[in-house]
């Protein structure tokens, strides 16, 4: 059951030869999400093996350049391919407006349906839910409106101890209540001492049947943005962040002045929400080496990884007995 995040544009506003604009694919069991689509985003696509046919799902985290221009190629593209799926698009409210001056001039040969989902809070809400997952926006402190987006699986349905349904008699609809999460309560007997059958009522606990079958898994996206205090909060116990460090300390007053991350910030984030693993991403095009960037956050949170184009990190799935 994979639970992946590929990098394929790591730079920031302004791209380099070897860093493309923000485009990121999280993979959810066989499920594709875009996350950003920057200039050349399919073209990455294409080069990493990404299926444009899986994604139904696209969610834009702000309306910069450099996370939004390379979506109306990508739409065009999916038309001249054939696709007839409904495809969803989250994005701020105002996206709208954008949306719908491409499809009055270019929107000619698009015969599928696009389902454009306004993004507005103050407060992280949930913006899908499937029967396996569910995402979850909240805004980050950028230039516009700009959101974050936490990806959670949800909470499997409970696992019975085999060897215990020998043992209690368990009945298939005993087992189907137990995973439901009840407790049963039912009529038992036991023979006395003279011989009769006396009945009586028992309560098999729910927890002493039954375990979780895995810890499910959750990823947060949070780019751009300078720190802000509740940011940990909302995705406190993550698995996995991908978060702005577009500066090294050294342009800490760089990163207020433009609302961006230092790798030091993006660390310290990491740790105040219990995170496991920390991902690096949107650098600067001022940097041509990033051993500093990644050395700065290592020293605060060790579980630190430089995103690179082509890259993916998996969320490995922790099985309980």
């Amino acid at each position: 059951m994979e639970f992946s995040f590929l990098t394929m544009g790591t730079a920031s506003a302004l791209p380099t030869a070897n860093r493309y604009p923000s485009a990121h694919i999280l993979t959810v069991r066989e499920r594709l999400f875009l996350i950003d689509c920057g200039e050349g985003a399919q073209m990455q696509m294409r080069k990493f093996g990404v299926s444009f046919a899986k994604i139904d799902h696209i969610f834009i985290s702000h309306l910069h350049g450099d996370h939004l221009f390379g979506l109306f190629g990508l739409l065009s593209t999916m038309a001249m391919a054939g696709r007839s799926g409904d495809l969803h698009i989250y994005a701020p409210e105002s996206f709208g407006r954008i949306l719908s001056f491409f499809m009055e001039e270019f929107g000619e040969g698009i015969k599928y349906k696009i389902d454009f989902h306004p993004v507005k809070c103050k407060e992280p809400v949930q913006i899908f839910d499937s029967r396996q997952l569910e995402v979850f926006a909240f805004p980050l402190v950028h230039r516009g409106e700009t959101y974050g987006f936490i990806f959670k699986e949800k909470t499997p349905q409970l696992n019975v101890h085999k060897h215990l349904i020998g043992p209690h008699n368990l009945s298939l609809y005993d087992i189907a209540r137990l995973k439901e999460g009840n407790d049963l309560v039912r009529t038992a007997t036991f023979t006395d001492e003279d011989g009769s059958v006396v009945e009586y009522e028992e309560t098999l606990k729910n927890e002493d049947f039954t375990y979780l079958p895995y810890k499910p898994r959750s990823f947060a996206y949070c780019t751009d943005t300078m720190p802000f205090r509740r940011l940990a909060g909302w995705i406190k116990g993550v698995d996995m962040i991908y978060h702005d460090s577009t500066y090294t300390k050294e342009y800490e007053d760089l990163a207020k002045s433009t609302l961006h991350s230092t790798s030091a910030a993006a660390a310290c984030c990491a740790i105040e929400a219990g995170a496991k693993k920390l991902v690096l991403g949107h650098y600067s095009s001022r940097y041509k080496s990033l051993d500093t960037m990644l050395e700065e956050a290592k020293a605060i949170f060790p579980e630190t990884y430089l995103a690179k184009e082509g890259m993916k990190f998996e969320i490995e799935l922790e099985k309980f007995k």
